[in-house]
């Protein structure tokens, strides 16, 4: 009888732990090779991990809301289909519904404590009243890997607000201080100060009211959406489009297109029209480091994507290099991927520039938060038609109906002035009403 360990899997260089947010399994079921097993959340993504190999799930060592660093074992598999569970129920197993299959209802994910004994010099100590101590909590919001590198280059974690769950600071946090340059802070005997982290405060619920705790991505972008309010100079700039030249071009070859499989979306040529202009306008496609302004090679444009459980945004990469319908091939199937979970980490980081579209929800007009560390948002409104005052070739103005849209940015002004954004948004209006037929 061979048993297979499953183990927490690393998704990405900078991720040091996973969140074990809900086994699709159940103790003693049957599980074929590649069949998802569990799903985990991370710092980055949220993923199902496929079964190693197919037999039985005979143990569970690891229970939903856990979180565990990458490669500790969370499972036992026994290839002896015959072969019964070994090990005694789990709670969320003793929890299930009796019907085969039946899925476990996820409960809220908290940190778990480490699986093995910490070292004597680093093992938390509680106060004299059993209260928990500065250093237990620096413990909780760091992982052995960020705490070595503050280590080595003499940083006081206690300094760095953390962007992870539940304000962990993560590998990138770390990174991000040390790029910035911050000085050594030599760790002063006795309790640190720690920075404050997020706080959400309670509100009473009332009598009929359903309380229903955060999802691990909903708790990552409340989070990191009130550290970039905290970080930035938000300023947000507001011009209207005539995508009239658009939408001719979309019903001339939108059956060209559709034969390979390229749907040809207001999206997608905004998209085209922002990376065609992000290379001529730099600090549109930078990031702030500290008093230094990175102004990025690359142009790699995230995709806001809603889904049922929350917001992420995976990101096209090189985005100025693809032509029309090679962005819209991009942009389609990295939404597919993000709906059905299948996205890779990588996929979700190294963005310069997002764009938001909550217009394919009605919304006319909005001012979106910067998604950090970039220095800009575009935010695209309800595309429909409207009445428009045109000019005439003899001069005359006449009311037409045109197809309107507004198109929002918010920047930070602590590197992009007013005249900067304007003018990045004036040239992509410019290419997007007079579209060039040569690029579909």
């Amino acid at each position: 009888m061979a048993r297979i360990d499953v183990v927490m899997p690393q998704m990405g260089e900078s991720i040091a732990e996973g969140t074990l947010s809900k086994w699709l399994k159940q103790l003693g079921d049957e599980v074929k090779r590649d069949e998802p097993l569990f799903e985990i959340s991370t710092d980055k993504v949220d993923a199902e991990i496929p079964a190693p190999a197919a037999g039985v799930l005979a143990e569970i060592k690891v229970q939903e809301g856990q979180t565990v660093p990458v490669q500790t074992l969370v499972a036992v598999i026994e290839t002896d289909k015959g072969a019964s569970a070994t090990a005694a129920p789990s709670a969320a197993a003793q929890r299930a519904p009796a019907a085969s299959g039946a899925a476990v209802a996820s409960s809220p994910p908290t940190p778990a404590a480490p699986s093995r004994p910490l070292p004597a010099s680093t093992a938390p100590v509680k106060g004299g009243d059993g209260a928990e101590t500065a250093e237990e909590r620096l413990r909780r919001k760091s992982t052995p890997l960020v705490r070595k590198i503050a280590a080595e280059h003499r940083v006081d974690i206690s300094t760095i607000p953390g962007t992870g769950f539940a304000g962990r600071v993560t590998k990138q946090d770390i990174l991000g201080v040390i790029e910035r340059g911050a000085p050594a802070v030599p760790r002063a005997p006795g309790p640190q100060r720690l920075a404050p982290a997020v706080e959400h405060p309670a509100v009473e619920p009332w009598p009929g009211d359903r309380v229903e705790p955060f999802s691990k991505i909903r708790k990552i972008t409340a989070d990191h959406m009130i550290m970039s309010r905290r970080v930035s100079a938000h300023v947000t700039s507001f011009f209207e489009v005539d995508y009239s030249r658009v939408a001719e071009l979309r019903r001339k070859h939108k059956a060209a297109n559709a034969e390979r499989g390229v749907n040809l979306t207001y999206l997608a040529f905004i998209a085209k029209a922002c990376a065609e202009n992000l290379r001529t306008h730099p600090v549109v496609n930078a990031a702030v480091s500290g008093d230094n302004i990175i102004y990025r090679q690359d142009v790699n444009i995230g995709i806001a994507v809603a889904l049922d459980w929350g917001l992420i945004v995976p990101v096209v990469k090189r985005a100025d290099e693809l032509s029309l319908s090679g962005l819209a091939r991009a942009i389609s199937d990295l939404g597919e991927r993000a709906r059905t979970k299948k996205l890779s980490p990588d996929e979700i980081q190294r963005g310069t520039f997002t764009i938001t579209n909550p217009g394919v929800f009605g919304s006319y007009a909005g001012a979106p938060i910067i998604n950090q560390p970039q220095v800009a948002i575009l935010g695209v409104g309800a595309i429909e038609k409207r009445p428009k005052v045109v000019t005439l070739a003899d001069g005359t103005d006449t009311i037409a109906i045109r197809t309107m849209g507004m198109v929002s940015m918010s920047y930070d002004h602590r590197v992009v002035d007013g005249a900067d954004a304007d003018r990045f948004l004036a040239d992509v209006k410019r290419t997007l009403e007079n579209f060039p037929e040569g690029a579909i």
